[in-house]
């Protein structure tokens, strides 16, 4: 029996199977509104039977954008335009998830396939906030130092975009603070050279995204789960490490987080990454083995039978996809098929059906 296609069960949702769609931005949200893109590209890996389809980063705040497309969710008129995407999505049997995000120092650039690179207020940018006045690469502009009043202010977003979320019918909320994004700078050393009680000690460095977490937990719904996406190292010297990720798990766990979804990197632009298939999963292991929280492991894992192994011996309680979902929308259905479990077929497709 494949436990890879066995239910999952956080809090009050239960998920079909385990492997979930891993947030992916789309760099194609004219001012910050989903479109048919996403109903067409979100929906489809619900059809193709995902147990969770999770939004790119969505952002809670115009400033929190990575770029100009981001999709965002900083107005009740933004969230109703997910609506039909989150019916769309759980009618076919799939819960429906979205990643809270603020890009921090990496906000204001432009899409991948523009160039990258950032984008000066001439060119439709803004400067972007972060704990300290460090750029992300040399070269960049020097970020805005986050004031009290910024902090009460961003704390105030993520909550007012829970609860737009929990209105449209999301079932999940994830947190982002992986990748180099607001979160996650406050963490890393690297990136966080503050000397008030934000910064400093890993305590201080804590302190912002714990309270996050926490406000958010209190405004999203008991019986929904609440994830975290973490980077579980910086890659870098002196930077975030896995030790440090392990401390801040058991303190997401006492906030009321009920999975924490382990990728790395991203904080700084010359980082060494050693890349190889499910390079990241050890990570997921500790987490879930020595902070005692559900884990989702990401990361090059692109095979029915690797993803199966992640969580049949304990790695991982489910598997995170992203580019083998591009590369193929039904991909759990072909797993399913070849783990020998049930595939979640829609009836429209179940000609198609292998026997």
């Amino acid at each position: 029996m494949s436990v890879l296609f066995s239910p999952l069960t956080l809090r009050g949702a239960t998920f079909r199977n385990r492997v979930f769609v891993s947030p992916m931005c789309q760099y194609s949200s004219p001012d910050g509104g989903v479109t048919d893109w996403h109903l067409v590209h979100l929906g489809s890996r619900a059809v193709g039977g995902a147990g969770l389809v999770l939004t790119e980063a969505t952002a809670v705040s115009p400033e929190g954008r990575i770029s100009p497309g981001d999709a965002g969710i900083w107005s009740d008129g933004l969230a109703e335009r997910f609506a039909p995407i989150v019916a769309f999505i759980r009618k076919q049997g799939a819960a429906a998830g979205v990643q809270l995000a603020h890009a921090g120092r990496k906000a204001s650039t432009a899409a991948p396939w523009l160039g990258g690179g950032t984008l000066p207020p001439a060119a439709g940018g803004w400067r972007p906030l972060a704990p300290s006045a460090v750029p992300f690469a040399d070269g960049d502009p020097a970020p805005a130092a986050m004031t009290a009043a910024d902090l009460e202010a961003v704390r105030a977003q993520f909550v007012a975009a829970a609860r737009r979320a929990a209105a449209v019918g999301f079932q999940v909320v994830e947190l982002h603070a992986a990748h180099g994004y607001l979160l996650h700078e406050f963490l890393s050393p690297l990136s966080n050279r503050r000397d008030d009680g934000y910064g400093g000690s890993l305590e201080g460095r804590m302190r912002f995204p714990l309270e996050v977490a926490a406000a958010v937990r209190a405004a999203w719904p008991e019986e929904r789960p609440l994830f975290v996406r973490i980077s579980a190292t910086d890659w870098a010297a002196g930077g975030w490490d896995a030790d440090e990720a392990v401390q801040f798990a058991r303190r997401l766990k006492e906030a009321g987080v009920d999975l924490v979804d382990c990728s790395s990197g991203g904080l700084v632009a010359n980082a060494r990454v050693p890349v190889g298939p499910g390079y990241q999963t050890p990570f997921a292991a500790r987490i879930r083995r020595e902070a005692g929280v559900a884990s989702g492991a990401v990361g090059m894992i692109t095979e029915p039978a690797q993803a199966e192994q992640i969580v049949a011996t304990g790695e991982a309680d489910a598997v995170l996809l992203a580019r083998a979902l591009l590369r193929d929308p039904y991909w759990p259905l072909r797993a399913a098929h070849a783990l020998g479990a049930e595939g979640a077929w829609p009836d429209q497709y179940l000609r198609a059906r292998p026997h």
